[in-house]
């Protein structure tokens, strides 16, 4: 990346807000799940380090997690780490082929329908045909 794309970067992560935190914990399974799963639907993100509580520097942290997610380090300041990494609809299309297969969300949804009052009045009076009289005054 040349230093005239990696500023046209810069540029546009000024207005970003800090979306993942790193803490006491360091860099984990979960957290590099994370990131990953930003980038593939941002391309560019910002991750705040917290600098008392973090084991190691953000430039450290920064250079890890760009070799694990394969992305490119656009700048780090202070405790704010901006990454980017441009998206692959192909491999964004496996993971979520992977993902999908075998959970909760794999199953079809039972499709719900939310019924108004009328109709709920209607089919309480079929089935009982005193339930009418219990209907709710107007006016």
């Amino acid at each position: 990346m040349t230093s005239k794309e990696r500023a046209a970067w810069r540029a546009k992560a000024n207005s970003l807000e800090p979306i993942i935190q790193i803490g006491k914990e360091g860099i984990s399974e979960n957290l590099i799940t994370q990131v990953d799963d930003a980038l593939d639907a941002r391309e560019l993100i910002k991750i705040r380090v917290h600098l008392e509580t973090a084991p190691l520097a953000p430039k450290e942290f920064a250079n890890e997690l760009a070799e694990k997610t394969g992305a490119d380090v656009i700048q780090v300041i202070g405790g704010v780490i901006v990454l980017y990494r441009k998206a692959d609809e192909e491999r964004i299309a496996a993971k979520k082929k992977t993902r999908g297969s075998g959970t909760a969300k794999a199953v079809a949804k039972k499709k719900v329908k939310i019924k108004g009052l009328r109709q709920r009045q209607r089919e309480k009076e079929e089935k009982n045909p005193y339930a009418k009289y219990d209907r709710p005054k107007r006016g």
